[in-house]
C-alpha cells in the first residue's frame, strides 16, 4: 500500500498549478451536483449567439459516450503541457484529448487507453448478453469517472467479458499516461446478509451481468463511492452502493438496498451520489420497501449516509406516502438525480436542504438534518411536496444564485425560484424555456459568480439515430434562449445524440458527448 500511495502521489507532481482556471473531475462538477462552474469569465449571454458562437471542431471516439466528460488544466502530458478534456466510451476506452485543439483537427489523443482485450477473449458486453436495449450496442464505460488531481488519478468502473464470463473492475488510471496505476484494477465483489431475489443459503451475492453501474462515481474524504442498478430492470438485482479506498483500492463497506426483497436500483440517470462532505445522499427506484418496520429494504427512497470510510448504512430517509403505488407503476423516486442545495444562513428556517425528483414529477424538497422517514397519510413531514409539478424527471435539477432549473420529460425547461427567508420554492415555475420529449434534460450552468449565468441543455430526444441538440438560455430568465445549434445545423450539429447526456462548460468551451465524437463548441475565431 505504502508503494501505492508514493506512486500516485508522485504522478501528482506531473500537473501544474492551476490555479487561473477550473477544472471539472466529477458528475455535475461537484460533489453537491448543482451543475455549477461560477468560474466562467469567456461565455456570457452577450456573446453565446449563432454568429459569435458554434461548433469549432470534434474528435472521433470508438463508442457511445454516456459519461460527462472530464477538464483538467495545464497537465504535464504527451511531452508538453497541454489543457486536457477525457472522455470514456461504452467500448471501455478512456481518451485524453487536447482541449483546445491545438494540435490541429481531427488530431490524435495525447493518449488513448483500452480496457479491453479481444485477441484474448476479454471484450465488452453485448445489449443482448443482458437482453435489454437500454444502453447499444455494447455495455462498457457508462457512468462518469472521478479525478483526484492531487494524484493524477482518474477512477473508474469498466463492465467487461472476460471468455463467457461476465466482470466489473474497478481502475484507477494516471491522467498524465493512461496507464494503470498500481493495484489497479480490481475485480469488483460483495455480498450482504438476505433472503432477497438471487440469494443462496441467506447471502445475496453482487451480479456483475445483471447489475448495471450507472451513476457518476463519487471520491470525498479519500473513500470512493459508487452506485448500481440494473439494465431494464432485469433481474434478480438489487440496488448497490460500495466505498473503497482510492489509495488502496480496497473495499470497505458494501449496502444492498433491498437485501430481503429485490431491485430498488440506484439509477439517478447518471449523476453520482451526492455528498456534502459528511454525508452522502442517493436515491432509489422501485421494488421493495419495509422502512417503517425496521426493515433493511429501501426501495423508492431518498437515503442518508455517512461518507466515514465504514459501515455503510442508512441514518436518515424519506419515503413518499405514496411509495407501493410508486413502486406498481414503475414511477421510480430515484429516477433523477439528487440535489444538494448551498447551506443556509443561521437563521434559515432549514440550513440544509435537498431537492429530489423521480419519474412522477412531484418536488421534494427535504432537510437533510432531518429527512422525515415514512409518513403513510402524505409527506408532510418534509419541507414542500409539489405533486405532479413537473414532467418526470430522468435528470437532475440545476442551480444558480438561488433559481432551479428542472429539464422534465415531455414537458418545458422550468426555471423555480428559491426564497432563503422562507426556505421554500416558488409554487409555480418563474420562467418556462423549450420543450424536450423523452428523457428531457439535465442542465449544466455557466457565470461569472452572480454575473452572466447560462443555462446549457441538451436536447436528445432522437437519441441513437437523430442529432442531439446544444441549447443555451439566459439563466436569469430561460424565457429567453440565446443559441441552438439547429440555427446553423451545416457547422454545428454536434452528433447523434445520446439519452442522459451532460454537457462539460468550462473555461469559455462548451464539451458535447455523442454516440461517435466529442464535439467542442466557443467562441468563433478563438484558440
Amino acid at each position: 500500500m505504502k508503494s501505492y500511495v508514493l506512486a500516485i502521489l508522485l504522478a501528482g507532481l506531473a500537473l501544474l498549478p492551476a490555479s487561473a482556471q477550473v477544472s471539472v473531475t466529477t458528475s455535475r462538477n461537484n460533489n453537491m451536483r448543482d451543475g455549477q462552474n461560477l468560474n466562467e469569465t469567456i461565455l456570457t449571454p452577450g456573446n453565446v449567439n449563432v454568429n459569435q458562437f458554434g461548433r469549432l471542431f470534434s474528435q472521433p471516439v470508438d463508442g457511445y459516450v454516456y459519461a460527462q466528460p472530464l477538464y483538467v488544466p495545464n497537465v504535464n502530458i504527451a511531452g508538453g503541457t497541454h489543457n486536457v478534456v477525457y472522455v470514456a466510451t461504452e467500448h471501455d476506452s478512456v481518451y485524453a484529448f487536447d482541449a483546445d485543439n491545438k494540435t490541429g483537427m481531427n488530431a490524435s489523443p495525447l493518449w488513448q487507453t483500452s480496457l479491453i482485450d479481444p485477441a484474448h477473449g476479454i471484450t465488452t458486453v453485448s445489449s443482448g448478453d443482458v437482453s435489454c436495449t437500454d444502453l447499444v450496442p455494447e455495455i462498457g464505460i457508462t457512468s462518469t469517472p472521478v479525478i483526484d488531481t492531487k494524484t493524477g488519478t482518474m477512477f473508474l468502473v469498466a463492465k467487461i467479458k472476460d471468455n463467457g464470463h461476465y466482470a466489473q473492475l474497478l481502475h484507477a488510471i494516471n491522467i498524465t499516461t493512461g496507464k494503470e496505476q498500481p493495484g489497479s484494477p480490481v475485480i469488483i465483489h460483495a455480498q450482504v446478509n438476505g433472503t432477497g431475489q438471487g440469494s443462496t443459503h441467506g447471502i445475496v451475492h453482487f451480479d456483475p451481468l445483471h447489475e448495471a453501474q450507472r451513476p457518476g462515481l463519487l471520491l470525498v474524504n479519500g473513500t470512493l463511492f459508487i452506485a448500481w442498478a440494473s439494465h431494464c430492470d432485469h433481474g434478480p438485482y438489487h440496488g448497490w452502493v460500495m466505498a473503497y479506498s482510492e489509495y488502496s483500492l480496497k473495499q470497505l463497506a458494501a449496502w444492498n438496498s433491498t437485501p430481503n426483497g429485490g431491485l430498488g436500483g440506484v439509477w439517478q440517470s447518471g449523476t453520482g451520489v451526492a455528498s456534502d462532505g459528511t454525508y452522502i445522499f442517493f436515491a432509489t427506484g422501485n421494488g421493495t420497501y419495509d422502512g417503517p418496520t425496521n426493515g433493511k429494504d429501501f426501495a423508492d427512497s431518498v437515503l442518508k449516509g455517512p461518507a466515514t470510510l465504514h459501515p455503510l448504512r442508512p441514518y436518515d430517509y424519506f419515503t413518499p406516502y405514496n411509495q407501493g403505488v410508486l413502486s406498481i407503476q414503475d414511477a421510480d423516486v430515484g429516477s433523477g438525480g439528487v440535489l444538494l442545495l448551498p447551506d443556509q444562513g443561521v437563521g434559515s428556517p432549514h440550513r440544509h436542504l435537498l431537492i429530489e425528483v423521480g419519474k412522477s414529477g412531484s418536488i421534494y424538497l427535504i432537510d437533510r438534518d432531518h429527512m422525515g422517514g415514512y409518513n403513510s397519510a402524505d409527506n408532510s413531514q418534509i419541507v414542500q411536496d409539489m405533486e405532479n409539478a413537473i414532467g418526470g424527471l430522468w435528470a437532475t435539477p440545476g442551480w444558480w444564485n438561488n433559481n432551479v432549473y428542472f429539464g422534465g420529460s415531455n414537458d418545458y425547461l422550468r426555471q423555480y425560484t428559491f426564497d432563503p427567508a422562507t426556505g421554500l420554492l416558488s409554487n409555480t415555475a418563474a420562467a418556462t424555456g423549450t420543450f424536450s420529449g423523452f428523457p428531457g434534460p439535465t442542465p449544466s450552468i455557466s457565470a461569472n459568480g452572480t454575473n452572466n449565468a447560462i443555462v446549457w441543455t441538451l436536447q436528445v430526444d432522437n437519441y441513437g439515430s437523430g442529432q442531439a441538440t446544444l441549447h443555451a438560455y439566459d439563466a436569469s430568465n430561460i424565457a429567453t434562449e440565446l443559441y441552438n445549434s439547429n440555427q446553423n445545423k451545416s457547422r454545428d450539429q454536434p452528433g447523434v445524440a445520446v439519452k442522459f447526456t451532460v454537457p462539460t462548460v468550462v473555461n469559455g468551451k462548451v464539451y458535447v458527448p455523442t454516440a461517435t465524437q466529442l464535439s467542442v463548441y466557443g467562441l468563433l475565431g478563438k484558440p
